[in-house]
């Protein structure tokens, strides 16, 4: 055991409790992280750093929350994290790309036969189009921004820029499909 879990440990949360979370939880935040990453492997890694944070966040924990929800939450922080550490490994294009076909974090991917890249370029123009709001939502919703931190940049509540968000993308798929795109 290492000395930070030992710590946590000491700090009142029981072994028992941290193992039943685990066991609970492992498989749900690792297909979740799987959506995200599409590559096991990374999945993997990403697993054990989220339970690490949770680890070290449990005390923080509200009582009577979420348990998966959190966990989730987590999971996407360590996942966005890693994309900013590793920008060269997705552009902004592609991650914009993603998320407009897969219609946002942890949802299903569609099929596709469209190049990401020309996805993305075109998904660009399509945005600049709508009013500043709309594109600037999307855009910081697909680079891993919360709608709380969105809502704070645009200057709009946070259950508009929530609706902004949706309705954008479902407008934007409808674009690209009118002009052929499979999505």
């Amino acid at each position: 055991m290492s000395a930070r879990a030992s710590n946590m440990l000491k700090g009142g949360v029981p072994m028992q409790e941290i193992e039943q979370i685990y066991t609970q939880y492992r498989q749900d935040v690792y297909r979740y992280l799987c959506s995200l990453t599409r590559d096991a492997a990374l999945a993997e890694d990403l697993l054990s750093e989220t339970f690490l944070r949770a680890l070290t966040g449990l005390s923080g924990f509200r009582k009577g929350a979420c348990v998966r929800t959190w966990l989730f939450s987590i999971a996407r922080h360590v996942w966005i994290d890693g994309l900013r550490r590793k920008r060269h490994v997705l552009s902004g294009d592609e991650l914009l790309a993603r998320y407009v076909e897969e219609g946002g974090p942890g949802a299903p991917p569609f099929e596709t036969q469209v190049d990401a890249r020309a996805l993305a370029a075109r998904a660009k123009e399509l945005l600049q189009t709508r009013r500043p709001p709309a594109g600037e939502v999307l855009w910081l919703r697909a680079q891993g921004y919360s709608f709380a931190e969105i809502a704070h940049r645009c200057g709009v509540s946070e259950s508009a820029a929530r609706t902004l968000d949706f309705r954008t993308r479902h407008w934007l798929r409808e674009q690209l499909q009118k002009e052929g795109a499979e999505l």
